[in-house]
């Protein structure tokens, strides 16, 4: 499909995100909106150099917010919960 780079946008690091890390080993992302799973478990199997086991979507739509000159919305945001295979971990989570 794309650069795998342009794939995954960026990790999301919230308490829920981490409690699920720790609990269900599964890490979350911020992916592109056109991304699916087949493509997000390539991009996440090349760029950290693990092994994918399962794949979860979730598209979350952008708030509607008002301020005094009107009303704006937020960008809309898609999710990847990713759960890898047993001795698998990454990295760069290891600091959060």
């Amino acid at each position: 499909m794309k650069d795998f780079k342009k794939i995954i946008i960026n990790p999301i690091i919230t308490e829920k995100a981490a409690y699920s890390k720790a609990s269900v080993k599964t890490y979350v992302f911020e992916v592109a909106i056109d991304a699916n799973k087949v493509d997000i478990r390539k991009a996440v199997e090349k760029l950290f150099n693990v092994k994918v086991n399962d794949v979860r979507t979730l598209n979350v739509l952008g708030k509607v917010k008002r301020s005094k000159f009107g009303f704006g919305k937020r960008k809309d945001v898609k999710k990847a919960y990713v759960t890898l295979k047993e001795n698998q971990r990454i990295e760069l989570f290891e600091g959060a």
